[in-house]
């Protein structure tokens, strides 16, 4: 088996910069709705808080940075 044959991007696998820099899920883990069928607790909650709370503070490191290197 030759390695080159399982590392050639298809046309389905390719990935571009509009798609690598797409916002979409982000926004929707941020703003989606509730499921009534799912059962939550305190603990499931408070994971999803942290994890938003990290999300927030990554993006703000990231735009500072931007800005510290361009000015």
């Amino acid at each position: 088996m030759n390695m080159s044959e399982n590392h050639q991007p298809t046309e389905e696998k390719r990935n571009d910069v509009r798609e690598f820099f797409s916002m979409g899920e982000l926004f929707g883990y941020f703003f989606r709705k509730k499921d009534p069928n799912r059962q939550t607790n305190f603990n499931l909650r408070m994971m999803h808080g942290i994890n938003k709370i990290s999300i927030i503070v990554f993006l703000l490191g990231i735009i500072f940075l931007i800005i510290k290197h361009i000015f």
